[in-house]
């Protein structure tokens, strides 16, 4: 591994002309073979971040090194180390699959025998070898999706930047795209995620930062994140039909999903079997419960919660 982190972002700020403030002192650190999720609501700044660290969008003042290299005065260093798949498709619509991740190759330098064998190797890889003769345009959204992060690995990039890569992409072809990342990850690959899917990120990453108002307000591993869970959510499967249009018990946060399913929020100075108690009273009986995989939903919104007193439902 390197000795060296993949990013490091010091008192990085951006103002557009507008008067717009998208980034307030930011100071992010990511260590090179990292898997890191970047997390905010629309508008936290993250696409404008993220935009800064693939040279798309000027910086206001701060400094970024790139695997080692500053991106103002080494920027062509910088740029061979990274691929960056974008939110929004920006594929050559009429041009061939192959074509499209082979001349990348060659825009990148690769001698063309190597532009074409590492091509046909990532055409495998993602899938899309028997598409390899389609133009883009005739691909599903899932495809194109998985065109574009080949496209972007054709010149072996250390640092790997994903902005919402599985938007619009079905659960399936999503969990295909996340082997493929995993397997990359395991592979010394650096990625950087951002994601509206929390599953996602805590299905993936191994730390998480949390942007909000432009401000990096949270950074710490995925695993801590969830020791440090305030509440539970879970999932209660009823034995009868709920007849009640709404269902209220004192100091339960208790939402009907349908006529046999309830989701509450346990605190962790409360107790479910109380809760099971109280509804039992009720005549409510519980079939099973189950608790959701995505718990980072809770820690969002308690991190809000406590820095700002936001409510974010």
């Amino acid at each position: 591994m390197n000795s060296f982190n993949a990013i490091e972002i010091s008192k990085l700020n951006k103002t557009y002309r507008n008067g717009i403030v998208a980034l307030k002192n930011i100071n992010l650190t990511i260590k090179s073979g990292s898997f890191f999720g970047l997390l905010g609501l629309n508008g936290a700044g993250k696409s404008t971040l993220i935009g800064i660290i693939s040279s798309l969008i000027i910086p206001g003042d701060g400094d970024i090194k790139l695997m080692g290299y500053n991106l103002r005065n080494e920027t062509s260093f910088a740029k061979k180390n990274i691929g960056v798949v974008p939110q929004e498709s920006n594929l050559n619509n009429f041009e061939k699959c192959r074509v499209i991740i082979r001349n990348q190759g060659r825009f990148y330098g690769l001698p063309r025998r190597m532009a074409n064998q590492k091509t046909d190797e990532l055409l495998k890889m993602v899938g899309l070898w028997d598409k390899r003769n389609k133009i883009s345009n005739d691909l599903s959204g899932g495809m194109k999706r998985r065109l574009m992060i080949a496209r972007a690995l054709i010149h072996n990039p250390k640092l790997l930047i994903l902005d919402e890569p599985t938007a619009g992409v079905d659960v399936e072809i999503r969990k295909i795209m996340w082997n493929m990342l995993k397997n990359l990850n395991k592979q010394g690959m650096t990625i950087l995620l951002t994601t509206h899917y929390l599953e996602e990120a805590q299905t993936l990453c191994k730390e998480l930062a949390i942007i909000h108002k432009g401000e990096i307000i949270k950074h710490e591993s995925t695993k801590n994140l969830l020791h440090r869970l305030n509440s539970k959510l879970f999932t209660l499967h009823l034995k009868e039909p709920l007849s009640k249009k709404n269902l209220y018990i004192k100091e339960f946060s208790i939402k009907k999903i349908n006529d046999m399913t309830l989701k509450v929020i346990i605190r962790k100075n409360q107790n479910i079997s109380n809760l099971i108690n109280k509804l039992q009273e009720y005549n409510i009986l519980i079939q099973d419960i189950s608790v959701p995989s995505n718990q980072l939903e809770l820690i969002f919104t308690d991190i809000l919660s406590e820095k700002y007193g936001e409510n974010n439902e």
